[in-house]
């Protein structure tokens, strides 16, 4: 396929700058927020009927209406009517630290932006890191992240046109040396948010999943930010079961793509692990022809990254690059929460995949005209393939 196909218009006030939220106001005029993760909208499409869903509906299957005689629209909780005992969602445990750091270079005191993607060498306290300005950082700079303590970095390599390879020089025990270095950073939320509002703590925590556990990644997966504890009890409770695996969310989805032709487009790579247990679960399932959901696209590229011949999940330690775009056969999952997500983006285009590029594409347009949010804080689609 190709890369104009993927091009919608998406008005501005439809990208979502923080999480779901009820506002309350104050007798001073001012406004609380009260985030709350499963409160977002939930759009469901069935690829085999070509049936869109947005509405509530009673037993009999009519659509629920406020007190102004308006249909009410579906929250992220409905999404448990769909599933039943016995059926598997598969979700995505890294978790991301605050990679978005700001210094300035000695002499000139000039503003620099490190992101930290990972780090090379423990001992040595080597890192690779975007900059930006990146036109102002060469070899041999020395960059200041604390005007009152010892946080400073050498640039000792070049690697890409903004990439950078840093080295701390920071004397302590390692754990000190991360602790002192993520106390400096920031949640690092993608461009198209920090370009229009800073981050704030808050967002530490709201940019989380709540089953975040393996420290990796440099932005969340973002569909697992609408699943909260109250959720996954009700899940927990209905005999939905969950596995866990893990990858390290990176960049590269966020990349525009340059080429019109899709299949000359080329993935980062992400380093990514399922294990034993998670293999049983999600097998388990399948053999028993359960329902399997894939929780975002990380966990879907994942999947079928290692999914065997056979459809089942296979143990897997190493990094992918898989790019996932129509038309493709999936292998493992039956079904997928996502997000809605920007024009001409990789998640698209790997929902488009699974869910079928037209009724997609009609679900992206409803999205628009219905005013639902788009991006990493927006609102959610799953799409039933079965």
């Amino acid at each position: 396929m190709k890369l104009s196909q993927f091009r919608f218009k998406l008005p501005d006030t439809q990208v979502a700058l923080e999480p779901s939220f009820r506002a309350f106001d104050n007798p001073d005029g001012t406004i609380d927020k009260i985030y709350r993760r499963d409160e977002c909208r939930l759009m469901v499409v069935h690829r085999k009927s070509g049936t869109i869903e947005m509405f509530k509906k009673d037993d009999e299957g009519n659509e629920i209406k406020d007190a102004d005689g308006n249909s009410v629209y579906m929250g992220f909780r409905d999404v448990v009517n769909y599933f039943d005992d016995g059926d598997v969602f598969i979700f995505n445990d890294t978790k991301v630290f605050p990679a978005r750091l700001y210094g300035t270079k000695e002499k000139t005191d000039a503003k620099i932006e490190v992101f930290l993607l990972r780090e090379l060498n423990e001992e040595l306290r080597l890192w690779d890191v975007l900059v930006e300005p990146a036109r102002k950082i060469r070899i041999g700079n020395k960059l200041f992240f604390d005007e009152d303590g010892p946080m400073v970095a050498e640039v000792i390599d070049n690697t890409t046109s903004r990439g950078r390879t840093l080295r701390f020089l920071y004397d302590c025990p390692h754990e000190e040396f991360k602790r002192e270095l993520f106390a400096l950073g920031e949640a690092p939320l993608p461009r198209y948010i920090v370009d229009r509002r800073p981050a704030t703590p808050d967002d530490m925590e709201n940019f989380q999943t709540i089953f975040a556990r393996n420290e990796g990644a440099v932005t969340a997966p973002a569909t697992g930010l609408h699943f909260s504890r109250e959720l996954m009890k009700i899940m927990e409770i209905r005999g939905i079961n969950f596995a866990f695996i893990t990858v390290h969310c990176g960049l590269g989805n966020f990349e525009p793509i340059e080429v019109e032709d899709l299949t000359k487009h080329k993935m980062n790579s992400e380093q990514m692990n399922v294990g034993a247990e998670a293999c049983r679960i999600v097998n388990e399932a399948k053999s028993s022809e359960h329902r399997v959901c894939a929780v975002g696209v990380s966990t879907m590229r994942a999947t079928e990254t290692a999914v065997g011949t056979d459809g089942l999940l296979k143990e897997f330690d190493g990094w992918t690059n898989k790019f996932i775009f129509p038309p493709y056969d999936f292998g493992m999952a039956n079904c997928m929460v996502t997000n809605f997500y920007h024009p001409e983006s990789t998640m698209l285009m790997t929902t488009a995949a699974f869910g079928g590029y037209d009724i997609v594409m009609e679900a992206y347009d409803m999205a628009v005209k219905n005013g639902y949010m788009f991006g990493c804080y927006g609102d959610a689609l799953l799409i039933l393939n079965d």
